[in-house]
């Protein structure tokens, strides 16, 4: 059974370290420095999904400023795709964004994936594209309220 926690205490932290190294930065050859940068502090808050106490999907989430709040390194292990879980950790960082007052959810997809956030009610911003060491991305936003 799967089981989402708000990620607040340093073990539960690393289980969404591992989701992305596992996820991402070994399948995409990405270093740790580029994988953790300065928004990954003890202050930041992260969502795990965890199988029988294993981490298997992630998001973390920081402000961007009063009103908004960035949804980033949204990621679920491989063997765990297909499930909706990638949807079920998007869905619990923008229910706890608005718990703690955010209005809007902004995220930075990569190309290829824009369409899953969009049937989620982002909107993509296309003349907003960011060009990063390891990928494209697009600028999206949507309203919590």
């Amino acid at each position: 059974m799967i089981q989402v926690i708000r990620a607040t205490r340093t073990a539960e932290q690393a289980g969404a370290y591992y989701v992305r190294i596992q996820a991402m930065a070994r399948k995409y050859h990405i270093t740790l420095k580029q994988e953790f940068d300065e928004h990954d502090t003890p202050d930041t808050q992260y969502i795990v999904l965890l199988d029988d106490d294993f981490p298997v999907a992630t998001c973390r989430m920081y402000p961007c400023d009063e009103r908004s709040v960035m949804l980033g390194r949204i990621v679920v292990l491989p063997e765990y795709r297909g499930q909706g879980l990638g949807r079920k950790t998007v869905e619990e960082a923008e229910k706890w964004a608005a718990e703690l007052g955010y209005e809007r959810a902004v995220l930075e997809s990569r190309e290829e994936k824009t369409g899953f956030y969009e049937k989620m009610g982002y909107v993509a911003d296309y003349g907003n594209v960011i060009h990063g060491e390891t990928f494209v991305c697009v600028h999206m936003e949507k309203s919590l309220r």
